[in-house]
């Protein structure tokens, strides 16, 4: 087998909840569902979606929001531990979030080098929150991701590379098409089982670990 290289989501994959809709839920007005509908329908592009939601919360509310997300959003079972685990094997892990800067960088401060983490950013200047997408859409992809995970696998991973995409929801479907291998939890489920996306479903961290020693590591040594 090449050589393996994670793609990880964060939202709802490392944390147990996804904190977009966490805060959307405390802060926002009901508008916000009618936008999360239509971008799980993808009727409407992710990012699209994402900006008409912040846009519904000031700027103000900055300290109360991300207070709230560093108090509430957990992480999974067992990250540390496959942290420690990616380490140890030598295989490269990039954290692609199509989560916000001012809670995923904290959340993982500690777990995960800097540079390792790729998610769209925000601005508060205005009376709104604006989101701010430094990586868009390679010409390659049309779907207006926001943080295009595709683009990322594209950019950090080499053709023969086995690509291991980790993720939940309709946010990873695309890099999950991408992907070698799918190790899947919720929403992702349901989409790789409609598509015939072979995949395996994980709870926490250390099933995936497990999943990697078994399916990956095992024939890499072969």
């Amino acid at each position: 087998m090449n050589k393996p290289i994670i793609f990880c989501d964060f939202d709802g994959t490392i944390t147990n909840t996804d904190n977009i809709i966490a805060i959307m839920k405390r802060f926002a007005p009901p508008a916000w569902e009618e936008i999360k509908d239509q971008v799980l329908l993808q009727t409407i592009p992710i990012q699209l979606g994402v900006s008409r939601m912040f846009a519904l919360l000031p700027s103000a509310s900055r300290k109360e929001i991300t207070d709230y997300i560093l108090n509430h959003a957990e992480i999974r079972e067992g990250f540390k531990e496959f942290v420690a685990f990616t380490k140890e094997e030598e295989i490269p892990l990039y954290i692609v979030s199509g989560g916000i800067d001012f809670f995923v960088e904290p959340l993982l401060d500690g777990l995960v080098p800097k540079e390792q983490i790729y998610c769209n950013r925000s601005d508060f200047t205005n009376e709104k929150i604006k989101i701010v997408w430094p990586y868009t859409c390679d010409d390659e992809c049309t779907n207006e991701c926001g943080c295009c995970k595709p683009t990322l696998i594209r950019k950090f991973a080499n053709q023969d590379d086995f690509k291991i995409v980790i993720g939940d929801s309709i946010t990873d479907l695309q890099a999950a098409k991408l992907g070698d291998k799918v190790i899947a939890r919720d929403f992702l489920v349901q989409k790789c089982e409609e598509l015939g996306i072979n995949h395996s479903s994980f709870h926490s961290f250390f099933d995936v670990i497990e999943i990697l020693k078994k399916e990956v590591l095992t024939n890499a040594s072969n």
